[in-house]
């Protein structure tokens, strides 16, 4: 048991860690996107969040998950299809936080970028990793 917890907790660690990389990527695209080229905030948000994905999907599965035996891209669709409720996820506080409130959107961002992790870890774990 105390081995399932020592894995878990790494894997948790590696987990933190390339959502970290992947969190800097999507707000630097997301800021560059709406400072840099005036693009409205949620379009832009679409686009650096599918950016961040796929920086996630290629470091997730080279050091987070143990992917099952399927092919590559069957992999990388089902890691699209599980991301697009964590893109619905994220896109529905920013739009609420932005639209309802006064708050700065890159705290809102913060905000949902604390909340869309959990989702993703949970369902990676389910669907994309070998038991």
């Amino acid at each position: 048991m105390k081995g399932r917890k020592h894995k878990l907790m790494l894997q948790l660690l590696k987990f933190g860690v390339v959502g970290v990389i992947a969190a800097l990527v999507d707000v630097g695209v997301l800021v560059f996107l709406k400072e840099l080229l005036g693009m409205e905030v949620l379009l832009s948000s679409a686009i650096s969040f599918c950016v961040s994905v796929t920086v996630n999907y290629l470091l997730s599965m080279a050091f987070v998950f143990k992917g099952k035996e399927q092919s590559k891209l069957k992999e990388f669709v089902l890691f699209v299809l599980l991301s697009i409720g964590g893109l619905l996820l994220n896109q529905l506080i920013l739009w609420v936080g932005v639209s309802f409130t006064s708050v700065y959107y890159l705290v809102v961002k913060i905000f949902a970028m604390v909340i869309v992790p959990v989702y993703n870890f949970i369902t990676r774990k389910l669907f994309l990793e070998s038991r």
